[in-house]
């Protein structure tokens, strides 16, 4: 049995959703330390300008270092009619999007209070659409030491990590893009990338990309 553990991400890569596929038990990581300019708030999708960052803002803390559980979603910049705009942007023309489009809706119409459940909820619906069904828990204390059975991927999944050096069990496969042609495969790019692109055959990616 394998179990694997994550930090939390908004919309993650397509290198956080092998560890998803593969891996039997799944921890999400609540007590660490939150930290900007990682994919707890931010994810990077392909728009016609090429990749692109959308972060969640999140509100300030009195305090130098705040829990990952404790982070608030933050309604500055009217985000999420940005971000769903330009997922519309992006992927109103991939052959899935309208296809998957009202299933997501509601994450940017609705306000969610903490960062961490707004994650965890877009996960589940990710892993569900794609059909893998890893068994998701959140932890209870901030873990430091693994069994042989049991791999750490919460420093390692990281938008300035190269993963071909830090990570040898992804080898992204490449799959169709809508703007394939214009850029070349844009590799890692958040899971709606490979989702709105490739709809149900993503399975097929996620197993392809893992080594």
């Amino acid at each position: 049995m394998k179990t694997v553990y994550l930090s939390s991400a908004y919309l993650a890569p397509v290198e956080y959703y092998t560890k998803l596929y593969y891996a039997d038990k799944v921890y999400v990581e609540r007590f660490d330390h939150y930290m900007k300019q990682t994919y707890r708030n931010r994810c990077i999708i392909a728009s016609p300008e090429g990749p692109l960052s959308l972060s969640i803002p999140t509100e300030k803390s009195t305090q130098t270092k705040i829990l990952m559980k404790e982070v608030r979603v933050s309604d500055h910049g009217n985000w999420r009619h940005l971000h769903w705009n330009a997922l519309e942007t992006a992927y109103g023309n991939s052959p899935f999007f309208e296809y998957y489009a009202d299933d997501f809706r509601p994450f940017y119409e609705k306000k969610h209070k903490y960062l961490y459940d707004y994650n965890i909820a877009l996960c589940e619906l990710i892993c569900r659409l794609i059909d893998i069904d890893p068994e998701i828990e959140k932890t209870d204390e901030y873990k430091m030491n693994f069994a042989d059975d049991e791999e750490d991927y919460r420093s390692i999944i990281h938008p300035k990590a190269n993963y071909e050096e830090v990570d040898k069990s992804f080898h992204p496969l490449p799959y169709y893009q809508v703007f394939k042609e214009k850029f070349g495969f844009l590799p890692n790019l958040s899971i709606v990338d490979l989702l709105f692109n490739m709809g149900p055959e993503s399975l097929f990616v996620l197993h392809g990309s893992y080594k």
